[in-house]
């Protein structure tokens, strides 16, 4: 029974899990074996998959902390060769907790958080609800079709439409526009 929900929730998530994992490592086949990682850790533990309320969320967690640790092991390893691997980048060291942020980098933050929930709350209801549903309670497509009761394909518009407003109110905004890319 337990095999079979393993194997439907593959089905579903593995696209899904290899473009997160292909996002993270840049490299189809560095992205192919953490994908094999992270499967394996998902049928090691799917005893585990009885208590998950967000599938998506769990395999997404799951699948970022395999690569941290692939990563920190990597750079352990490196740390007695002289040069770094040739697929690091920054984008990737943006994804390894350093030991705490600045105290600048935590008022940059907290500025953009209350700019961002400012404008959402600017953000028609439809736009922020879809919103909050997606990257907030991290549902999925599927899911948030369902609660709202309408076609994915309104979802994905759905989603589209309100990070274009919001870009748009952001630019608007000068204290803002700092914090966004053109």
């Amino acid at each position: 029974m337990a095999g079979q929900k393993v194997e439907l929730i593959y089905e579903e998530y593995e696209r899904f899990i290899y473009h997160l994992c292909l996002k993270l490592t840049r490299n189809k086949d560095e992205a192919e074996d953490l994908m094999q990682d992270v499967w394996l850790k998902v049928v090691r533990n799917e005893k585990a998959l009885e208590g998950v309320d967000h599938v998506k969320a769990w395999l997404t967690t799951i699948c970022m902390n395999t690569f941290r640790d692939r990563y920190r092991k990597t750079v352990r390893r490196s740390q007695h060769v002289m040069e770094q691997p040739d697929t690091l980048d920054v984008p990737i060291l943006d994804l390894v907790p350093c030991a705490g942020p600045t105290a600048e980098d935590l008022l940059e933050r907290d500025d953009l958080r209350e700019i961002v929930q400012s404008k959402l709350g600017e953000l028609d209801v439809i736009y922020r609800k879809t919103v909050l549903y997606f990257y907030v309670n991290q549902y999925s497509l599927i899911e948030i079709a369902d609660l709202m009761k309408v076609s994915i394909g309104t979802v994905k518009s759905r989603l589209f439409r309100a990070k274009q407003r919001l870009k748009e109110m952001m630019l608007l905004d000068e204290t803002a526009v700092g914090y966004v890319g053109a």
